[in-house]
């Protein structure tokens, strides 16, 4: 081969890796993940002071908005469905890629469930490595949550998956994904309406411990040494919802460990009269995760909290962060919105249908 055609070669290679890339991106299914992963790929660079990483109580509990535009914090979770603890220290190496913050707050609820559970659950694996943008990092994740070698091959060419998403391929919503960067104008936050009440037991005077399944206490160790490596700081949060015994016994077990290493847990199970919270008309899904009404008093509790023991910076005012001012507002509306949704279904006992497990 010639020199003339070897760079042919390179350059054809180059431009083809390249339309690869940019069309998977733009055709990857649509949908809140997606969007909540395109707008941390869009947020400019080191403007982020916290991340918060974990399963469905993250992006439906906590409001990015609100707790920039009360205390000037800058927060955004990476948030995916049923989100394996083994795939938290790959986003948050993905994270501080193009932000540096100070912060890592870990949701800790998947911690207490076996990951074999998941492990086969394509939707749920795909919702971190699908969202993320290609590099060594991406690749690491997939081998690490995908043991089926001979399937991950559709994994890292996730165009495997998606190329029947071409009838999306020109909607201005899609297109605008070319980079995997797109606006996310409530900064990953889902408001959820909606009203399912539960019959809440309080477990907050059980002291036994249970420990949880193995391989979870491999990934917890994995975790803590990788966040010791970095020298950040991070808080271990609980978020509250209708537990059983059995996982109470076993958040006891996680919650030593944790604390034993030097890092704080934040179990909002053990302060729901401190937050003011209501199962009988703060959850959307009788007991699982909160509604309009329960985010408010969560990221309450969480900005509260992360004001009396952190030195977050105030961002409010800083040139650079003006669409957090437009997510604070748009937040305000949307959220006013919601609550009364949430009010009115109350007032009507118009509850949300159950899902069948």
């Amino acid at each position: 081969m010639t020199k003339k055609q070897a760079l042919k070669a390179v350059v054809f290679l180059t431009v083809f890796l390249w339309l690869l890339v940019t069309v998977t991106y733009i055709i990857r299914t649509n949908g809140d993940v997606k969007d909540r992963f395109t707008g941390f790929y869009a947020e400019k660079e080191n403007t982020i002071d916290a991340i918060l990483v974990g399963s469905s109580p993250v992006y439906p509990y906590y409001s990015a908005p609100a707790l920039y535009g009360k205390s000037g914090i800058a927060a955004y979770p990476l948030s995916t469905n049923n989100q394996r603890p083994k795939a938290i220290k790959y986003l948050l190496k993905e994270a501080q890629k193009t932000q540096d913050p100070s912060l890592f707050i870990i949701e800790m609820r998947m911690f207490s469930m076996p990951d074999e559970e998941w492990e086969d659950t394509m939707i749920f694996t795909r919702g971190v490595t699908d969202n993320l943008k290609y590099s060594k990092n991406r690749v690491d994740a997939i081998n690490a949550l995908v043991s089926d070698r001979s399937e991950r091959y559709t994994y890292y060419f996730d165009i495997f998956k998606y190329h029947s998403n071409w009838k999306t391929f020109f909607l201005p919503d899609q297109l605008a994904c070319w980079r995997y960067e797109k606006k996310n104008l409530l900064k990953g936050l889902e408001i959820k309406t909606g009203v399912g009440p539960v019959d809440w037991t309080d477990y907050s005077d059980v002291t036994e411990k249970m420990e949880p399944a193995k391989e979870q206490l491999v990934v917890l160790d994995d975790l803590l040494s990788y966040i010791d490596s970095t020298g950040k700081d991070a808080l271990f949060i609980l978020s509250p919802y209708g537990m059983e015994k059995e996982a109470r016994m076993k958040f006891n077990d996680l919650t030593e460990r944790i604390e034993a290493a030097g890092y704080p847990v934040l179990d909002f199970n053990q302060h729901i009269d401190e937050i003011g919270l209501d199962f009988s008309t703060d959850f959307y899904d009788y007991g699982g995760h909160v509604n309009a009404l329960g985010e408010g008093k969560c990221t309450e509790f969480l900005r509260q909290y992360l004001d009396s023991h952190y030195e977050l910076p105030d961002r409010r005012s800083v040139q650079g962060y003006e669409s957090w001012d437009s997510a604070w507002k748009l937040y305000q509306q949307k959220q006013s919105e919601a609550e009364a949704s949430c009010r009115k279904d109350i007032e009507e006992e118009n509850w949300a249908p159950e899902v069948a497990d």
